[in-house]
Order: structure tokens, then sequence, then C-alpha cells
């Protein structure tokens, strides 16, 4: 009986949000059911945002079960943005249907400002203050965040360009957010227990992206913990290791006690667990990164003195950290603070920002991040506000010690004729197949090739109807080796292996079997892959205007006649 008047109530919601007046048919047997039931119906997914809204405008009884902080509008909340359910407490009071309305539009100015990064900075690598209208938003920056992520996992092979710009947001606001914690963390007063959070911050900062959470790795280092305690018991089932409570910070003083506990831990983590030092490849970031030692196992000194030096302060055993000279350690007393090293120029640039967080006027350090910027913002592609960001860091530079005037006025000098070039460079190039200086150019932007002799996969984003590179690349790269040395077309093109190369024409051909290039900048170029090409974004669209009409006549020539002979 119970089930059929739920059949006939689900029947008559979607009435509901067509009927205004409590007289209509039906309305009665559905108002008439117990609040549970209604209430199951209202969240059984089967309405909208907007059919809650109508439907909450019919009656008394509807209004009140569909109260903007009740169960209703929770759920579907939670059925839009179920990611969003962590940031909230059960036993906080919640406005839902107000939070949803924040959320939305969050979400809307969100999509309005990824949608616009494409136009404003395609011509360079977003500035250094290309985020100031997204530091401006207002909500909550959670949904803002959530909204970007969103994006980046819309489904299929479309809207590439938007995720591109999406993850530089994301990736800029979690930087932002993280370093922010970093400062505030500093400012804290020197403590043992601080070293693992100090770390995961670190681990954060480099790789915003990811989930990483000091609760998470604390709890991946308990269960290490409980798994020590186990082994300890056969050594010692008295050991006062065995009696800590979570969270407490007491120091067993006998060296016997603290030999026992060192003993139980070195079974676990090395001949149970199997951790051990990265020799193979020691200079790999990830051997530094907190979540990634715990999921891999292994690491470098300082990543396992970490480790090791967190489980035996839960169990009651002072280890301190020591830095010698190539090596770092671990012992029983006092010891000093360590530091890690880094290979890329990204790797660089992240310990740069997180070393001037901690020392923000060491004049090496900011000479040395000038110099950084300087070389990352002399290319054509390059951001004119990184130029300004070296400026502002050499006149600090200056202010903090006039004794590094020689260095300081060369980059000086330097940096202003690249703003000089700059401002020279006005309007956008656009290259016509047409026209006869280009007559040679036989691809075409979006074209997935192959080369010759290196047997790397690609995807064309740019050509030159002659190699653009000065003499020296020219003769470095041995281009006048080549059967047409530099007098040919190049190519701009964005490999597999995530590199960017200037191919010559006569090393490339087409991929017969054409496939995703795995490049972190596709979505820099191109909106779409379609399975035997891709599709480029407006911006540079504008710039080859000629090139998609080549590219369909291409593909119709080249994968169309093999399905032909194929079939």
């Amino acid at each position: 009986m119970a089930a059929a008047a739920v059949d006939s109530a689900m029947e008559v919601v979607p009435a509901l949000a067509e009927e205004a007046a409590p007289e209509a048919a039906g309305l009665s047997c559905l108002v008439n059911l117990p609040g549970e039931v209604l209430e199951y119906i209202l969240c059984s997914g089967s309405l909208t945002a907007a059919d809650i809204g109508r439907v909450s405008s019919t009656c008394r009884r509807l209004r009140e079960l569909c109260q903007s902080s009740g169960k209703v509008w929770k759920e579907q909340f939670r059925v839009r943005w179920p990611s969003l359910m962590k940031h909230y407490s059960p036993t906080d009071y919640v406005n839902w249907l107000e939070e949803y309305k924040v959320r939305q539009k969050a979400g809307l100015e969100a999509r309005k400002i990824v949608a616009s990064f494409s136009k404003r900075f395609f011509s360079e690598h977003v500035p250094c203050n290309g985020f100031s209208d997204i530091e401006n938003l207002e909500g909550p920056e959670i949904f803002f965040e959530d909204e970007l992520v969103c994006i980046l996992n819309m489904e299929g092979r479309k809207a590439l360009t938007w995720k591109y710009y999406a993850k530089k947001i994301l990736y800029y606001l979690r930087q932002q957010k993280i370093l922010n914690n970093l400062k505030a963390f500093l400012q804290q007063p020197d403590d043992y227990e601080s070293y693992l959070e100090g770390a995961v911050y670190i681990d954060q900062y480099c790789n915003p992206l990811s989930d990483i959470s000091l609760r998470d790795i604390q709890a991946q280092i308990d269960s290490i913990v409980e798994l020590v305690c186990k082994t300890l018991r056969g050594i010692n089932s008295r050991h006062p290791s065995l009696a800590f409570k979570a969270g407490e910070s007491s120091m067993i003083m006998e060296i016997e006690l603290q030999s026992q506990v060192l003993d139980a831990m070195n079974y676990v983590l090395y001949d149970q667990l199997k951790f051990k030092g990265n020799r193979m490849d020691y200079y790999n970031a990830l051997n530094l990164y907190m979540h990634q030692v715990l999921i891999r196992r292994t690491g470098i000194p300082i990543s396992m003195s970490l480790l090791y030096l967190t489980i035996a302060r839960q169990l009651g055993v002072p280890l301190e950290p020591v830095n010698f000279p190539s090596h770092f350690l671990l012992r029983w007393c006092q010891g000093a603070e360590g530091e890690g090293i880094d290979q890329s120029y990204q790797l660089l640039r992240d310990s740069l920002d997180l070393y001037l967080a901690m020392y923000p006027d060491q004049v090496q350090l900011l000479l040395l991040q000038a110099r950084l910027y300087f070389h990352l913002g002399i290319w054509p592609e390059k951001s004119f506000c990184l130029v300004l960001k070296v400026l502002d860091i050499l006149q600090h530079i200056q202010t903090l010690d006039p004794g590094q005037h020689g260095a300081v006025g060369y980059l000086v000098q330097h940096t202003l004729e690249h703003i000089e070039r700059k401002k020279e460079e006005v309007g956008v190039e656009v290259k016509l197949r047409s026209h006869e200086k280009h007559r040679d150019v036989c691809y075409a932007i979006g074209l997935i090739m192959k080369h010759k002799r290196y047997g790397y996969n690609c995807v064309i984003y740019g050509w030159d109807p002659t190699c653009m590179m000065g003499h020296e690349w020219i003769r470095n790269m041995n281009v006048h080796s080549l059967p047409h040395g530099h007098h040919q077309p190049f190519y701009n093109v964005l490999v597999e292996d995530g590199s960017c190369r200037y191919a010559a024409q006569e090393n490339l051909e087409y991929n017969v079997e054409p496939q995703e290039i795995s490049h972190p900048d596709v979505g820099r170029y191109f909106s779409e892959f379609t399975g035997t090409h891709y599709i480029p974004n407006a911006e540079l669209e504008i710039r080859y205007p000629e090139d998609l009409e080549s590219v369909y006549e291409t593909v119709q020539n080249i994968y169309s006649a093999k399905k032909e002979n194929v079939e």
C-alpha cells in the first residue's frame, strides 16, 4: 500500500513543476504522505533545483520540507557538487539553498574568466599580474577551484583550450594559498613536531594539483607506527611507547628502551615494508615529496630521515636532523636543518620562491631569481610583465646591497633593451598559405607528424617559410648538413615527450597512424582532437587562417584513402 502511494506520488511530482494551485488534482495525495516519504521523493534525484523551487511554491507543507537549510537542498547541493561536501561539518548549520546559489554564481564567473584567458594571453605565457581579476573574486575560493576542477574533468577530447587555462589558473591559486600557509607556518616557533608539516607544505607547493594533505600523510605514517608497535610488543610487551596515545609527545629517556624502538622501526621499514634509498635515480624530484616517498617506498636521505624522525618521535625517541656535506643524517641528540636539490627551471623557480619566503632579503637569492626570470623572459613568447617583475627585483637588490651595482646594472640594461624590442612588436602576424613566399610550405597546423630521423610523434602548431633561428642555433644544430639547409620551411611542433622543437620540413612526414600528443601546451593552441588531427583554437586560427582547409584536404587524401584501401 505504501509502495503504491509512493509510486502515485512520484507521478504527481513532475506535474507540480507546472501546477501553482494547491487544489491541483493529486496534490492532496502527495502532501498527505508521511514526511520521510515526501522527503525521500524530493531527494530521489529526479528533480532539478528549478523543480524544487517550483515544488516549494505549491503549498505550506512542501515549502516546509524544502526549507533552505533542510535535507532536500542539501541533497541538491551534494548531487551537483559532491567533492565540496568534505568542507562542511555535520554539526554546522548550513543554508544549503544560499550555498547552492553562491556556488552556481562562482561557477559561471569561473567559466567566464577561463574563456577570456586564451584571447588575452595567447601571445604570451600568463603574466605575473594576469590573475589579478581572480584574486578579487567574491565568494569562497573553494567554489571557484571546484569549477576549475570540473572543467579539467570534462570528458572527451574537446574544450582543450579551456582545460589548458583552467589548469594554469588552478595551479596559481593553490600555490598562492600554500605559500601564504607556509609563510604563516614559518612565523611559528621552531619545534621538532613541525618538520613533517613543513615538508608537506613544500610537497603541496611543488604539486599543487595533487590531492595532498597533512592529515592523509599523517594517517599513512600512523599505520606504519601501528606496525612498529606490533613488532615492539614481541620485543618488550611492557614497553612504555605502547601506552602512548595519538598526539602525545612524551619522550623515553632510557637508552635501552630507545634502542628497542629503533630495532622495531628498522625491521618494519626496511625488512617488512622494503623502504630504501633511490641510488639509481637520486636526483628525481619524486624522492623529495613525502606523498611519493610513502607510495614508492623510496627516497633520498632528507626525505627518508624525515619519515624516520617522525615515526621515532611518535614512539618517544628523540632524534634530530644533521646536515652534513653531501649527506643528510639523523642522530639521537641535537642537529640542524637540511635542504634538497632540484633540476628543472620550474623546480628551481619553486625552490627560490620557497627560500625567499623564509629569507626575503637575501641578496644572492634575489639576484639568482632575477637572472632566472631574465632568462625565462627573453624568448618572444614569454610575458612582457615577467620582464617588469625582473626590474622590480633588481631595484630591490640595489636597495639592499649597493655593492651589487655591476651585476644589477648589466641585467637592467639588457632588460630595458628587451622592453624596447617588445614595444616594437605590434599586432599579430598573419600567415597566408596562398602568399607567394609561402609556396614551399607543405604541412599545416594541427597535423600529426613523425620525425624521419628521431622517430618522435608531434603536432604542428606553427611554421615559417625558412628557418628563423639565429646563426648560432643553425650552427649548433648542424642545419647546414641538411640537403636543403635552412632555406626550407621549418615547423614549430609539440612532441609527445613534452618538449617543443623546431623541425625542418624534409625531416617530417605524415603519421599514418595519428594519435593524441600528450603535451602540457596542447590546449594553448588547439581546442579539439578529432582522431586524425587537432583543430586550432580561435587565437591560433587567426594567425593561420588558411591552414584548416589544407588540413581537411590532407586528412581526406591521406587517411580516407588509407581506410578505403584497407576495406
